[in-house]
């Protein structure tokens, strides 16, 4: 390669390097921080049963038992009763949904999607106030389904708990990563 090809190069990189450092000193300087930061004075949350705005029956103790175990799984706030929590989680379950997804050759449904939505909200109990409210919160999760009802039922069960599950970890990584 030519002597002047090879400089322009090399500076070139020198420039870039010396940008991306400008970048990291001036963000640097502003507080940013690439990890969520709760206000120091939260360290634990209550999550009371969510409301069940939907005709699907007992679908808020599930969802409820997957945000509370994410929590828990998660370690970022201990989870306690109400009357001990620095910050209080409610929702409440407004959207649950099943799609056709596939059929067979006999037009029979072999594959759904359950679409569950929320609206969710985190207070500060301590301080008063609401920190942040999310409505329309979606998660989804697919099924199969067998010839028999019954495997049917318990397909989607199973979708439920999935659906809780990705619930459960979006909500803790909206209320840690917020701040």
């Amino acid at each position: 390669m030519p002597r002047p090809a090879r400089r322009a190069r090399i500076r070139g990189v020198g420039v870039s390097l010396a940008a991306v450092l400008v970048a990291l000193l001036a963000f640097g300087g502003c507080g940013y921080s690439f990890r969520g930061n709760l206000p120091p004075h939260i360290k634990t949350v209550a999550v009371p049963t969510f409301k069940n705005k939907t005709q699907e029956p007992a679908v808020e103790n599930t969802i409820t038992a997957a945000v509370v175990n994410a929590f828990v799984s998660s370690g970022k706030l201990k989870v306690v009763p109400p009357d001990e929590a620095d910050s209080i989680l409610e929702g409440e379950i407004v959207g649950y949904q099943i799609q056709s997804l596939a059929v067979d050759r006999t037009i029979n449904v072999r594959e759904y999607r359950l679409l569950v939505t929320m609206n969710i909200q985190f207070r500060d109990v301590r301080r008063g106030g609401t920190l942040w409210r999310q409505e329309g919160l979606q998660e989804q999760a697919d099924f199969r389904v067998p010839g028999q009802v019954s495997g049917t039922i318990s397909r989607e069960e199973g979708a439920v708990r999935e659906a809780a599950v990705d619930i459960g970890r979006k909500i803790v990584n909206l209320v840690v990563d917020r701040f």
